[in-house]
């Protein structure tokens, strides 16, 4: 070994050796420090010949050095000092202070014990034992370890089980399962689980049978656990289908009928169909429906549709005394409408009525307890608890002891009514300039539908008129209602006269027959008492009809309900609160069905079991000429806390239930637009777009990429949304910018046609529908039959351009869309312009299935392509990979829209005249709309490198990111609008779709079609190329 590697080995051992005891010395306090000069002994308390705190005595080698010839800024040092020079100091201090030398010595002590005690990251309970004492079994088996370290293994041993997990908040063993089984705590239960989504009272029954979903503040039943659709719409067909429609918001409005109809007067429009002010509808006799506007912007400004029912005029005495202080015109008001329009139409209707004043609501009084009649079968008051009330010696299997928890504090109450709000939160209001008093009824009542043309039958069955009160029932005081109400003749004939008119409906074959939006009031026995043992499906008998009278029947088919039969105690609050409070539990209903003699007879009926209703006649399907009256049924109102009481004996009728989905697919089978789904221009419509886009596109990017659509392949630019705004812009520009070739009756529109508005609208004057459904020659879902248009004038550009600048460019029109042929229409298909040789090949063969749309080119595909390993902790880099195929499509005679084909210019009358300008796909640059944004360029470079620009940080693979690019002249075909709806309908055996169309490219598109095939488009699914021919129908 030579010297020089000697030495580099020497080396390498003492940087070994120095780093060794910075180790050890790691944890030395900053403190205490060492001096190679002999002056450290002054720090330990000691002092010197010269002076205290000094060392006159020189050092010749000045800093000290180690062994191994590594210089040391001071300290202690290995081995021995050399010829005794430096290190050790000449002079010993004579005395120390002990104060000072404990004092300097605590601070090394600490450092020590910190070093002992402390352990390092790689330590475990086992280092402590000796080596002869591990054994492997002790990490499995604690037990095995000494006591005094069983405690600290058996921590680490929880800590490395829980690494990972979430912390699951453990629940309060002090309640066993039979406890909070008990109906107590299960009520408390049930209450907190309703403080942010409302239960119906129902919902216990749709949660074992139903998949909920929590919408608009409340749970409620979407579809149910089993394959029930065609059995749904079979019973909608032929027998009955019921659902819960409590979650619909009433508001209540009271005061003078002047001043109720002028306030009501500024939020519709005659335009649009009957008002509040309908003659039907103001006497009682039907319910209305209307498209309610804000105060005077008709036609702008939509907040969606809604149901009224005015209370009738003609009362019984009872109704004439809680009037007669206030008036003869006092009228009373019901507004039903969906959960998401409350937010808009309450303030509106506050506004309108002059209600700025709160009414605070009045503090919670504890209702007398009623004593029971002396009769066996009643029970204690309905005010007590069900727990509270002794058990009989018959059936009694459970007795509470008073030592137990619950019954320290007051009996749990189950939940009624809208009880997510306050308190103290005012759901009253009035004016006192007007006199109006608007009510938040919110669930104060139960609301039941029964769609089918059995529906009468299945009421007549479960519902029987209440029964009259003996002589001593209306002598003696009862706190109940109805021995107050029996004690007035004109109420028992009122009553007689209703039982009729209802038992009139076991007569009826259909529930079509009785007119649309009748009502009856009425007064029934609680349905639980005549409840059958078994189930069983009601159905119509002819043996019933037999007995009717029939001229009777037929007064009731042609004139309907009359006006007095409409009222119904319902109407007053202090009848429902009695009702509702005096309700029998369904554990008293048990006791008097177990000391009935005969089991299944009918029990006895108790004072408080005098329930009122009213029936509502829904109207079928209205518009058009097929299928007329389909789904019509009857509409069950009832006081709160009645609703299992009357749910249950419905269900043993042998009536299917529907859900959420199932009301979607009444009204598309109706052909009606459905709230909000079909309401783009509301409010309520507006925020249901945007949470469903967001619920859609979090569906779409959980599945795996290579599992999903390529919506851009597929020529789709939202798949996921309509955008209504942007489409009715483009057909102005269209229509306006694009006409320097087209024909003359294009030329009239641009001169009448107005500009663009800020918000679009749906056309809902009926005079100009029933034009535009003439227009489009609505046939059957099979083309077979057409309908006469009467007096409709033809079609001409003066008065396409008359009907364009009356209702501006900016207007949609809702229709609904039968496919010709075979074909499933989605949500969100496109509708487009057939061009003419779509239409020569569809008259040549009229059972072609379509053109296709050419398969699109994905530019976007590279750029969210996953990066390499390499690249992947580099942000803002960009693979060269990814950059070759962009750099060879960076045409700058690209068209407007990169990648994509945007298709003919439909402002172009050659465009839809002539066949091969579609099929050749000229220069698309000459064919792009004008002054459309065409979105980001995918060819671009700049954006390639770039990856902070917007569009490239939300790039998701498959779709196009926004801004979005022309939606009109996107594909092939000129896109039209948008299908909000669709599917295969059972109704017509055929597809159907319900959706939206631009109002200016609805006329333009009819101007330039043959008379023969007016009205005939062409629809495509959103993951589909294949183009099917559709017939618009416009059903008014």
């Amino acid at each position: 070994m030579s010297l020089v590697d000697f030495l580099q080995s020497y080396q390498k051992m003492s940087t070994a050796k120095h780093r060794m005891r910075d180790k050890k010395m790691r944890n030395q306090p900053t403190n205490v420090t060492y001096s190679s000069q002999g002056s450290s002994h002054w720090r330990n308390g000691g002092d010197t010949h010269t002076g205290r705190g000094r060392d006159l005595s020189p050092h010749p080698w000045g800093q000290g050095s180690s062994h191994s010839g590594h210089a040391q800024g001071g300290g202690w040092v290995r081995g021995h000092q050399r010829e005794g020079h430096g290190g050790y100091p000449q002079a010993l201090p004579t005395h120390i202070t002990a104060s000072a030398f404990a004092k300097a010595r605590a601070a090394e002590v600490n450092a020590m014990l910190m070093a002992v005690t402390k352990t390092t990251g790689s330590s475990h309970v086992f280092g402590a034992l000796p080596k002869h004492m591990r054994r492997r079994a002790m990490s499995h088996n604690t037990k095995r370890l000494p006591c005094r370290l069983r405690d600290m293994a058996n921590n680490m041993l929880e800590k490395s089980q829980k690494a990972g997990q979430k912390v699951k908040k453990e629940q309060s063993k002090s309640k066993s399962r039979k406890a909070r089984r008990r109906h107590g705590n299960m009520l408390l239960e049930f209450n907190r689980r309703q403080r942010k989504n409302l239960w119906l009272e129902t919902h216990i029954w749709h949660a074992k049978r139903f998949h909920m979903v929590k919408r608009w503040g409340y749970c409620l039943g979407d579809r149910p656990t089993y394959k029930c659709y065609r059995a749904c719409y079979r019973a909608m067909s032929s027998h009955c289908l019921l659902q819960d429609m409590s979650y619909y918001c009433c508001v209540e409005l009271q005061g003078p009928g002047e001043q109720l109809l002028a306030a009501l007067s500024k939020l519709t429009s005659k335009e649009t169909g009957p008002t509040f002010a309908a003659a039907m509808c103001v006497s009682g006799r039907r319910q209305g429906s209307v498209v309610v506007y804000r105060a005077g912007q008709y036609p702008l400004q939509p907040l969606g549709p809604v149901t009224f029912l005015w209370r009738p005029t003609t009362q019984g005495r009872r109704g004439q005394e809680d009037q007669g202080s206030q008036g003869s015109t006092h009228r009373q008001l019901w507004i039903w409408a969906h959960p998401t329009m409350k937010t808009d139409l309450l303030p509106e209707l506050q506004a309108v009525c002059q209600c700025s004043e709160a009414v605070l609501p009045p503090a919670p009084v504890d209702l007398p307890v009623p004593q029971p009649a002396p009769t066996p079968t009643l029970a204690p008051g309905p005010g007590a608890c069900p727990e509270a009330v002794p058990a009989s010696s018959s059936g009694s299997k459970r007795k509470w002891s008073s030592r137990e928890p619950e019954a320290a504090g007051p009996p749990a109450k189950k939940l009624l009514g809208y009880s997510t709000i306050s308190a103290t939160t005012p759901v009253t209001w009035r004016s006192s300039t007007t006199g109006i008093v608007i009510s938040d009824l919110t669930m104060e009542m139960v609301r039941y539908r029964l769609i089918g043309p059995l529906s009468h039958s299945v009421l007549t069955e479960t519902l029987a008129p209440a029964t009259h009160c003996d002589a001593t029932g209306k002598s003696r005081p009862s706190p109940f209602w109805w021995p107050d109400h029996c004690r007035d003749d004109c109420n028992m004939s009122l009553h007689q006269q209703q039982a009729g008119v209802f038992n009139m409906l076991k007569g009826v074959y259909s529930t079509a027959e009785v007119p649309a939006g009748s009502v009856l009031g009425l007064t029934v026995d609680d349905p639980r008492l005549t409840l059958p043992n078994k189930r069983s499906k009601a159905v119509s008998d002819i043996r019933k009809a037999q007995g009717v009278n029939e001229e009777r029947r037929r007064e009731l088919m042609l004139k309907g309900i009359p006006e007095p039969l409409s009222q119904s105690s319902l109407w007053d609050r202090s009848v429902r609160d009695n009702v509702t409070h005096n309700k029998m539990t369904d554990q008293e209903v048990n006791r008097l069905r177990n000391d009935v003699l005969v089991p299944g007879s009918r029990l006895p009926t108790p004072l408080q079991g005098r329930v009122p209703v009213l029936l509502v006649q829904q109207s079928g399907k209205s518009q058009g000429t097929e299928m007329g009256s389909w789904g019509a049924g009857w509409d069950l109102l009832l006081p709160k806390a009645w609703g299992m009481a009357f749910w249950v004996p419905l269900v043993y009728r042998g009536v299917r239930i529907g859900g959420l989905r199932m009301s979607l697919k009444h009204a598309q089978n109706k052909g009606e637009p459905h709230f909000p789904h079909d309401y783009p221009d509301c409010p309520a419509g507006a925020r249901f777009q945007e949470e469903q886009e967001a619920e859609l596109l979090a569906k779409f990017r959980r599945r795996p990429p290579a599992k999903r659509t390529n919506y851009i392949k597929h020529g789709c630019l939202a798949p996921f949304r309509c955008p209504w705004q942007q489409l009715v812009e483009e057909w102005e520009l269209i229509v306006k910018e694009g006409g320097g070739g087209g024909e003359e009756a294009v030329a009239s529109m641009e001169q009448e046609v107005t500009p663009p508005q800020s918000n679009f609208t749906v056309l809902r004057n009926r005079k100009s529908l029933r034009q535009l459904s003439a227009w489009c020659r609505p046939t059957s879902s099979k083309c077979q039959r057409a309908r006469n248009p009467g007096s409709t004038p033809q079609l001409n550009r003066n008065v396409a351009a008359s009907l364009l600048s009356a209702h501006g460019g900016s207007s949609l029109v809702w229709i609904r869309l039968s496919l010709v042929t075979k074909g499933q229409p989605e949500q969100h298909a496109l509708v487009c312009v057939p061009t003419a040789e779509d239409l020569q090949l569809v008259r040549k063969e009229p059972g072609c299935t379509g053109p296709q749309e050419p398969l699109h080119t994905d530019h976007f595909k590279s750029r969210v392509k996953r990066p390499r390993k390499k690249d992947h902790n580099k942000p803002g880099t960009t693979s060269s990979s990814s950059t070759k195929p962009e750099n060879k499509q960076s045409d700058p005679a690209s068209t407007s829209v990169p990648g994509v084909n945007p298709g003919p210019d439909p402002s172009s009358s050659s465009s839809l005249t002539n066949p091969s300008s579609s099929a050749k796909q000229s220069d698309p640059a000459s064919t792009s709309v004008p002054s459309v944004n065409p979105g980001p360029d995918p060819s671009s470079s700049s954006s390639l490198t770039n990856p902070s620009s917007s569009c490239t940080s939300a790039l998701t693979l498959g779709l196009w990111p926004e801004p979005l690019p022309s939606v009109t002249s996107h594909c092939s075909r000129v896109t039209l609008g948008w299908v909000t709806q669709g599917d295969f309908s059972l109704s017509a055996g055929c597809g159907e779709a319900l959706g939206l169309l631009s109002l200016t490219g609805l006329l333009h598109t009819l101007l330039r079609q043959p008379e023969g095939q007016r009205g005939l488009v062409l629809l495509r699914n959103p993951g589909s190329l294949q183009y099917r021919f559709a017939k618009i129908n416009i059903e008014v």
